[in-house]
């Protein structure tokens, strides 16, 4: 009898083939880690295109993270290009700009209330702060009181609102932007004068007024006409509200630092 003691034993390996490598979790790893490495390149970009108000948002943020979201509890917000919360605006210079359009709002607003002959006239006036700046608006009503249809001719009661509102602005440094408006409804003459025309012969019309009671020489840098493109009342385009005059008087502090503000490099 063979002796058994001694024998070695005998090992079989099995080995697998036909399997598929790339269904291993590698890649995806791999993945993963250049998807990160490009959103930070986009954050990046992102961050350098931005004025000095945004990257200073940013920079607080990074710094302290609780105070900077205690102090803009509720949420921040995107006002003229600079981002603000609710307690807190990142650049003082944005804020005294703002403060000091406002302040005019109410003066041109209490101004026209004062004027016994333009008391009535107030509630179409509407004054509010918007991204370029403050602005003011002439809406037509159901009587129109601004201009009569189908004109660029100003009545009377609309020749002393516009003064009393050139008095107020040219006081400031401001640019001012005028622009006309007109509701939905189809307007044309055989010359092919239509809305367009109609809208910036208004705005032009204003703009001669204000130009000789109280407005700087060179103060009016734009003067806009859009017809219905820009309907105050969309879901009412005939709406009368839409006929309108706007003045702007623009932000320079924004418009500033918009034009220092570095641009992404191509």
């Amino acid at each position: 009898m063979a002796d058994h003691k001694h024998e070695i034993p005998i090992r079989i390996i099995k080995k697998k083939h036909g399997g598929h490598g790339h269904h291993g979790g590698a890649w995806k790893v791999a993945y993963a880690d250049f998807v990160t490495a490009m959103m930070a390149l986009f954050i990046v970009l992102w961050i350098v295109g931005q004025s000095k108000e945004v990257k200073s948002y940013v920079a607080n943020y990074f710094k302290d993270p609780g105070a900077f979201m205690e102090n803009t509890k509720g949420g921040g917000m995107l006002d003229g290009g600079a981002l603000i919360g609710r307690d807190q605006e990142v650049d003082p210079m944005l804020k005294r700009e703002r403060e000091t359009l406002e302040k005019m709002g109410n003066e041109i607003m209490s101004g026209i209330s004062q004027d016994a002959s333009l008391a009535n006239l107030a509630s179409q006036v509407k004054i509010e702060i918007i991204q370029e700046g403050l602005r003011i608006e002439l809406l037509e009503g159901a009587k129109t009181v601004f201009f009569d249809v189908g004109t660029a001719t100003l009545k009377p009661e609309a020749v002393r609102v516009l003064g009393i509102i050139a008095a107020q602005i040219g006081k400031l440094a401001n640019k001012v932007a005028i622009e006309g408006h007109t509701d939905a409804r189809p307007y044309s003459r055989q010359d092919g004068y239509g809305n367009f025309e109609l809208s910036a012969d208004r705005a032009n019309s204003a703009r001669r007024v204000m130009t000789g009671r109280g407005l700087r020489s060179g103060q009016v840098d734009e003067v806009r006409g859009y017809a219905d493109t820009r309907l105050r009342n969309v879901k009412d385009p005939f709406d009368v509200a839409n006929r309108r005059v706007s003045i702007i008087i623009k932000n320079e502090a924004k418009q500033r630092h918009e034009t220092e503000a570095p641009r992404p490099a191509r």
